[in-house]
């Protein structure tokens, strides 16, 4: 369903035209001033803003202006009492889409509604230049990132312009790739200037949070005060994809957003696990080492995900225990059977719930080529992955969810970059076998495409023996060995991968879920 937000300060005197666009499909948010309208714009999705241009405070063009700020392809009609020719030239140069003069009735709103988001022509020429300048702002912005909330605020730009652009030319599209590898050029330079800073110095305010914050600010103090937690992990899930499933929240819940950093390697092993424990790899191999340790394989490192997590809320003085409840589903039919028994994970004041479907699909679609077919891009990606989520057991399990009313929360462990640049590694034969990063001794790569970690624990990660180096990919490069290295190169080009540094792999959204 499509979202319009409608902000006028006589609203109260407008429900006849609410309660007519609502009953012809819309959802409708109402505010009564620009300030709010703002806030909302900023912290949840819309398709169409309408917006009275005479407003006590924030007047209608100023919050136009705050609005295109946050959202340049956002569609806005302006609703004036006005007819003045220099206000309305004032209105369209900050790129309104329609006016409308008062009085309207319910019939006008509609039409002007329906000529904007009915509309086949998704982006128009005047679209497509404001696209152009957008990027052309965003290469200048780069010169100028101050801080990580410049780089969340970027990859939240850059996640909505590349689902804005979906149905759009393949040359406008190659233009938006072009940028976002000039992105994580520089966020790859960022990250290895400020990493290892911020890791061992975590009580600077100045820095990201982590993985290993994720629980202690946003889960724990929820318990604290006695409220019902549901904690949703799903595994390699991007903050575009989210962006994709979030209409189909918005009729449960009341919806808040916040961002934060995967530690690295952005890979499960280490992200996943550092969410639950609340400790970075090296912790957790020096605290547990009966529960997690690298000289295991990658497939076993996720075992104990629930003690972890008991053991981190016990550090908390939260002793859970039996009303600690967690869950992996790996499949559909896991997820059938969770729905069918929810009312027996509901009674208990905490449920983790980890969903494996993503990550799956990230790495089937290297093995399988008519997967390759079905998901070219990353616009096929979250199509795939809303198609999923529409006709999965989630639909069922989010609404009994809802009526629960525990606080509900969803993150990712870390997203995913498509790999379209091999770069050639030598390594011994102890060398870890993942695509975007890899520890070992004596390795050897292209330090124009990786970061080179020669003390782990510098990083937070843990030795695997005498000398183990770490290297870990940088933008949209792929370590392939020499051996084969063609076969290998051509195999895994264009594939869904994570464990490196990108903007997409380490950005990640953590979404706070209300019941309405």
């Amino acid at each position: 369903m499509q979202k319009i937000l409608w902000a006028d300060d006589e609203i109260e005197i407008l429900q006849a035209h609410v309660l007519f666009l609502r009953e012809k499909g819309y959802i409708v948010k109402t505010v009564t001033n620009g300030d709010d309208a703002v806030y909302e714009v900023k912290h949840n999705d819309y398709d169409m803003i309408l917006l009275d241009e005479m407003m006590p405070g924030k007047d209608g063009l100023t919050t136009l202006n705050e609005i295109k700020d946050l959202a340049p392809q956002l569609p806005v009609i302006m609703i004036t009492k006005s007819e003045e020719e220099s206000l309305m030239e004032d209105a369209i140069g900050k790129r309104i889409d329609d006016y409308l003069t008062k009085p309207v009735n319910p019939s006008q709103i509609l039409m002007a509604c329906k000529k904007i988001l009915n509309s086949k022509n998704i982006i128009s020429e005047k679209r497509s230049q404001a696209y152009t300048n957008e990027i052309a702002r965003i290469s200048m912005s780069l010169m100028d990132m101050s801080g990580h909330e410049d780089w969340i605020d970027l990859a939240i730009k850059i996640s909505r312009m590349d689902m804005d652009i979906d149905d759009t030319s393949d040359n406008f599209r190659e233009i938006l790739y072009n940028q976002r590898r000039e992105v994580n050029v520089e966020f790859g330079k960022y990250i290895e200037k400020k990493y290892e800073v911020w890791v061992n110095n975590m009580r600077n305010k100045d820095r990201p949070l982590f993985s290993v914050d994720v629980i202690p600010n946003y889960i724990i103090p929820r318990l604290k005060s006695g409220k019902q937690v549901v904690f949703i992990v799903i595994d390699c899930l991007r903050m575009d994809q989210w962006f994709t499933l979030e209409p189909y929240f918005y009729d449960l819940f009341r919806i808040d957003k916040d961002y934060y950093f995967s530690i690295l390697p952005t890979a499960t092993p280490f992200s996943r696990n550092a969410i639950f424990s609340g400790l970075f790899p090296i912790e957790i191999e020096k605290q547990y080492p009966d529960l997690w340790s690298l000289n295991e394989d990658d497939e076993s490192l996720n075992r104990y995900e629930k003690e972890l997590l008991d053991l981190q809320l016990q550090r908390n003085g939260l002793n859970l225990h039996n009303d600690l409840k967690y869950i992996k589903i790996m499949n559909r039919d896991d997820m059938r059977n969770f729905e069918k028994n929810i009312h027996n994970y509901l009674d208990s004041q905490m449920l983790a719930i980890v969903i494996n479907f993503v990550d799956i699909l990230a790495h089937s679609r290297s093995d399988l080529p008519i997967l390759k077919e079905i998901v070219p891009d990353e616009a096929a990606f979250r199509s795939l992955t809303s198609t999923w989520y529409n006709h999965s057991p989630m639909i069922g399990i989010m609404e009994k969810i809802a009526r629960s009313k525990a606080n509900v929360f969803i993150t990712s462990d870390h997203g995913s970059i498509r790999g379209l640049r091999g770069s050639k590694v030598i390594g011994d034969r102890d060398t870890s076998t993942n695509l975007r990063y890899k520890y070992g001794r004596s390795l050897k790569a292209d330090k124009k495409n990786a970061i080179f970690i020669k003390n782990p624990a510098t990083w937070k990660l843990p030795n695997r023996g005498i000398n183990t180096t770490y290297i870990i990919a940088k933008e949209d490069y792929y370590f392939v060995y020499p051996t084969n290295y063609s076969k290998y190169l051509n195999y895994y080009k264009d594939s869904f991968q994570h464990g490196g540094v990108s903007i997409e792999e380490m950005v990640l959204p953590i979404v706070s879920l209300e019941n309405k």
